[in-house]
């Protein structure tokens, strides 16, 4: 039967039978004598795993990516690994003592982590601090977004093999944890913020300290623009790269500097307006594109904007107690445990006894460096609350990762994910 007019020649040899390439590379020779047939080889399709254990993943995350070649075609995140029952936990202790299990969610954003807790608890039981420990607590959130963003910025450029950020930027960091060290006493995982206000008031010499870092840091944040603004290698490995449009984000639920890279302001500090954010002055960076590049950009002016509310908080300290006077819900201060036996006792038994919250329920949410960090408690009228979660900006912006990946090589997945910027501890908890 003669084939139908306007086949070509490839069409006709696969019109009635399924045939192997060699198969139909003898016929299109037979069918046009004396031309030269190259048929490129079938592309495979390789699966292979990133992590559980690699130090590209930050963090124990594996990755279950579909390989064309060195192009990325579907990826799959696996997390899990560092689960530690964390909101289980928070829910057999009474309200005083979760403190010190929420703040290591995220152990970079630990501030964050107990704002968003305390907070939520202080609106359950209808609790005001006091103006002085709202500065304080905004001092202190600002100074561990600058702290999260350094070691950001450092282990990222590391990932593209600018070993030299890496080490100024961890330089920088520690200075952040010698004020943190200075104010609570401890350099991570402070405990700090506490329902009612903060733990202490600040000591002699902390205003001097921290100024003396903000000069540092001005510094210290030209620097890293000069090793990289103007760095082929990281630019080439930057721009254009894991472009995901806007309203896609937002319809996964992304928040903070990866949504504010793509061109949306939205900042929970100018939004919600919580603690004495709506005193201060200062702008919320934006993207164009929202590439690499652009969350790059955006994470860095951030900390030039932490810098100038650090700055506000120190100029507008108000006088005053850094604790509020509410011997039914908060702790007296430390100073007193030691001169005053009513104290003592007041001390002993909200610690050891607790405190009953009527029954309601609350979400309060803070804008934390990964984006918006939200504390849900449901108290049933015990001492302790039913129910604890944590609306988790790494877990909820982890998902926006295969749509960065798919498409491009397998070398840009590496720098993709470094500028997701997600914390496991938080993701898992």
């Amino acid at each position: 039967m003669p084939p139908p007019e306007g086949l070509s020649p490839v069409e006709e040899a696969l019109r009635d039978e399924e045939v192997t390439v060699s198969d139909l590379k003898s016929t299109l020779e037979e069918r046009l004598p004396g031309a030269s047939v190259e048929l490129a080889p079938e592309q495979e399709m390789m699966t292979v795993n990133m992590g559980p254990h690699h130090p590209a993943t930050h963090g124990v995350l594996r990755l279950i990516v579909d390989l064309e070649g060195e192009v990325v075609k579907d990826l799959k995140p696996v997390v899990g690994y560092v689960h530690t029952g964390i909101e289980k936990s928070c829910e057999t202790m009474n309200y005083w003592k979760v403190i010190p299990f929420v703040e290591r969610m995220d152990y970079l954003g630990y501030f964050s982590n107990m704002e968003s807790y305390v907070g939520a608890v202080e609106k359950l039981v209808g609790l005001e601090i006091p103006r002085r420990a709202q500065y304080l607590r905004v001092l202190h959130l600002e100074l561990n977004r600058l702290h999260s963003h350094l070691v950001w910025l450092g282990t990222s450029a590391l990932d593209l093999g600018a070993m030299g950020v890496y080490f100024y930027c961890f330089r920088d960091r520690d200075r952040v944890l010698d004020v943190f060290e200075m104010s609570t006493g401890q350099r991570m995982h402070t405990r700090y913020f506490q329902i009612g206000g903060v733990a202490e008031d600040i000591p002699a010499g902390f205003e001097k300290k921290v100024r003396e870092l903000i000069e540092t840091m001005k510094i210290g944040i030209g620097q890293y623009e000069s090793l990289l603004d103007r760095n082929e290698i990281f630019l080439h490995r930057t721009k254009g790269v894991g472009i995901v449009e806007r309203q896609r984000l937002l319809d996964l639920g992304v928040t903070g500097p990866l949504l504010r890279a793509s061109g949306d302001a939205w900042d929970l500090r100018k939004e919600e307006g919580y603690l004495v954010y709506p005193e201060i002055e200062f702008d919320v960076p934006v993207g164009t594109v929202g590439d690499g590049y652009d969350r790059y950009r955006v994470r860095l002016t951030e900390m030039r904007e932490s810098l100038k509310i650090i700055e506000q908080c120190l100029d507008g300290m108000p006088e005053g107690p850094w604790l509020a006077n509410d011997r039914k819900y908060v702790l007296p201060p430390r100073a007193e445990l030691s001169t005053s036996m009513e104290s003592l006792i007041h001390h002993f038994k909200l610690v050891t006894e607790g405190f009953r919250v009527a029954p309601g329920e609350i979400y309060n949410p803070v804008e934390s460096p990964r984006g918006e960090l939200g504390c849900f408690i449901l108290a049933d009228g015990s001492s302790k609350p039913a129910r604890v979660h944590f609306r988790e900006p790494s877990f909820v912006n982890l998902q926006s990762l295969r749509d960065m990946s798919i498409g491009e090589y397998v070398a840009d997945l590496i720098q993709t994910l470094a500028m997701l910027d997600p914390i496991l501890g938080g993701i898992d908890r």
